[in-house]
């Protein structure tokens, strides 16, 4: 029924002229005004209906965060957890929701781990980064699975249109860290490059406390990163690019459990982590005629893990392989209709050291959005049908109504439906991990309301109230007397939340303020889902004097809990960074960031050292000084 008023609604419609042109991605990709995630092609803010934040280049160096990580938790409503330190494992909760309910993407193709669901974002290098775009709220009639909570999408450096760019930057800092990277970019209105080489490396610091003796030593990490990016326009109508990213390093980490009871290992361990991370993509884009332009993209990705311990021979291997195809037509129809019309194919293989019952699937979808703009009000209606080789047939659809109040306000209201498939592990992995194959996908409806509005010149306010519901919540239960788990479809969540981004210039400062209230719940028992925190709050004033520019952060994120049963909590935190640049030449830069200036010691989540059943928090980053030198050639 859904499909056939839609088939209604695209039949009535007027014909007319086309809309003005969009500028092209390579150079949205430059514009803070600009979007690509909401609908995977190049809008405004305004015409967005999306809460997207964006990191541009220039904001990244800025602000000189030490991880994509860092830069992500100062978005409202998104919130990272981590293990200890840099490099540690991490989880991304957006909107409430967990780290497999959200996509993360890299240069439009999907990144993360089918086994255990969630993308490795700590490894993922900011010198590499030309953009990230993170829209919160539900997106799965564009996106397909795992667009419950929300999209992070990553693009890697790109080239300007004109003249050769080479730079080379070296940093150092606290706990034996440093930072080298070098590139050169540039083209002309043709052809576009952008080539890019880093290497990070810390002695780390030793992420647990009480712990065996053979994990008091500092938890290093390395990190080596490569980017490519080319882009070629034959003519007018069609282009054809490359783009490809590998990340590759060693990451230790500690292990404090030992056993006692049951089950442990009684020696100490050394354990680490070997990582490669890669995406490799190739795109054409082309205007078939005045009201059609359509885009093909190709793409390979790879997530390899191999833990090992430096005590025993032997390794755990998870290795993720995607392959997948897009082909994303956008018709315009007049100056008030478009549409777009899609078709994705996914297929995933995992190679790993532990037997899963199956190693690979694939999945098909095709989706179409049709987009009504006119003087006071805008719509959005979009449907999509997936087909999984595991589930068969899933439908999702959205609809979004914007209401024009002046020119400076704007009301959006929407409706979105979103499903997560079950990863590899929860329904494939050894019986000990506590697989289960009859595990349904689990299911989302997300309702939210948003303002929009311009309140001066210098000043502009986005505030978001949403609601999402999640049946077939796919939960976890430990049995102590057998000592093994199981997954299994029963609870449902309510997530409410409030979020308002407030920015603003004033006597020279910019400013930007976000507010994140949500309570997300478990509704079978009532506690708050694990390692949420109910409120956060982040700022960053930043101003420039000529060639000086000094800048602050304060981010306070409140207390959570680390367990379903919400037994076990984790205090909040507040954390005030500083950060100074200077411009010594056209040339030549320096910067230099204080973190964690009142050095507090803080966690994000709890681990417990079986000698005394003790829990206690991984060590997060005390006071740390970075002290770097920027050098950009002119040719």
């Amino acid at each position: 029924m859904k499909l056939s008023r839609l088939a209604l609604a695209v039949a009535l419609l007027p014909s007319a002229h086309a809309f003005a042109e969009a500028p092209s991605r390579d150079d949205a990709l430059k514009l803070d005004d600009a979007v690509i995630t909401a609908n995977r092609e190049v809008q405004t803010r305004r015409e967005s209906s999306a809460a997207v934040s964006v990191f541009t280049r220039i904001d990244i160096e800025r602000l000189r965060p030490a991880s994509v990580n860092e830069l992500l938790a100062r978005v409202p409503g998104v919130q990272v957890t981590q293990n200890g330190g840099r490099g540690s494992n991490s989880s991304l909760f957006i909107r409430g929701t967990s780290t497999a309910q959200s996509l993360v993407l890299i240069d439009g193709q999907r990144a993360g781990s089918i086994s255990s669901g969630g993308a490795s974002l700590q490894h993922l290098n900011v010198e590499q980064i030309e953009r990230i775009e993170v829209l919160r709220g539900s997106r799965s009639a564009i996106y397909g699975a795992d667009a419950i909570g929300g999209v992070v999408q990553i693009f890697t450096r790109r080239g300007e249109a004109s003249g050769v760019n080479p730079y080379l930057r070296i940093a150092g800092g606290s706990n034996g860290t440093w930072e080298r990277s070098l590139g050169v970019s540039g083209g002309n209105q043709q052809t576009r490059y952008s080539l890019n080489d880093s290497l990070e490396e810390t002695a780390g610091l030793d992420r647990t406390g009480p712990s065996w003796n053979s994990d008091a030593d500092h938890d290093a990490y390395r990190n080596r990163a490569f980017s490519l990016n080319l882009s070629h326009n034959f003519n007018d109508d069609l282009q054809v690019g490359f783009s490809a990213l590998e990340q590759r390093g060693k990451s230790e980490y500690d292990n404090p459990y030992g056993r006692l009871d049951a089950g442990w290992n009684t020696n100490p361990s050394k354990p680490y982590t070997d990582y490669s991370l890669s995406s490799t993509s190739v795109f054409a884009d082309a205007r078939i005629n005045e009201y059609w332009s359509s885009r093909l993209e190709l793409g390979h990705a790879e997530d390899k893990q191999d833990a090992r311990d430096k005590l025993f021979p032997s390794s755990e291997v998870f290795n993720t392989y995607r392959d997948s195809a897009t082909w994303l037509n956008t018709l315009t129809l007049n100056s008030n209709h478009s549409l777009l019309i899609g078709a994705d194919y996914l297929k995933d293989k995992l190679h790993s050291s532990v037997d899963y019952d199956e190693d690979s699937r694939w999945n098909q979808a095709g989706f179409i959005q049709h987009s009504y703009r006119a003087e006071h009000f805008s719509t959005e209606f979009g449907l999509r049908h997936d087909k999984n080789q595991q589930y068969g047939s899933q439908n999702t659809w959205n609809a979004a109504l914007t209401v024009v109040l002046n020119d400076d306000n704007d009301l959006i209201l929407s409706y979105a439906e979103g499903f997560r498939v079950p990863t590899f592990n929860n329904l494939y992995g050894p019986d000990s991990w506590g697989a289960n194959p009859a595990l349904a996908p689990e299911k989302s409806k997300s309702y939210e309301l948003q303002w929009r509005s311009q309140l001066s010149e210098k000043t502009r306010l986005e505030a978001s109230l949403y609601r999402t519901d999640v049946r077939d919540l796919i939960a976890y239960v430990w049995n102590p007397a057998t000592f093994e788990g199981r997954n299994y479809n029963v609870n449902q969540a309510r997530i409410n939340g409030f979020e308002a981004s407030l920015y603003q210039e004033l006597l020279g400062w910019q400013s930007v303020l976000g507010l994140s209230l949500i309570d997300p719940r478990d509704r079978d028992s009532g506690h708050t889902l694990q390692r949420r925190a109910k409120r956060t709050l982040g700022l960053d004033l930043d101003r420039r004097f000529g060639k000086l520019g000094v800048g602050a952060s304060w981010q306070v994120v409140s207390s959570s809990f680390d367990d379903p049963a919400n037994t076990r909590e984790i205090s909040g935190h507040g954390v005030i960074d500083l950060r100074t640049s200077w411009h010594a030449s056209q040339e030549l830069a320096f910067d230099l960031k204080l973190n964690n200036l009142l050095d507090k010691g803080y966690s994000r989540a709890l681990y417990q050292y079986d000698v005394d059943k003790q829990y206690y928090g991984y060590q997060e980053q005390p006071f740390g000084v970075m002290l770097g030198v920027t050098w950009t050639p002119s040719f």
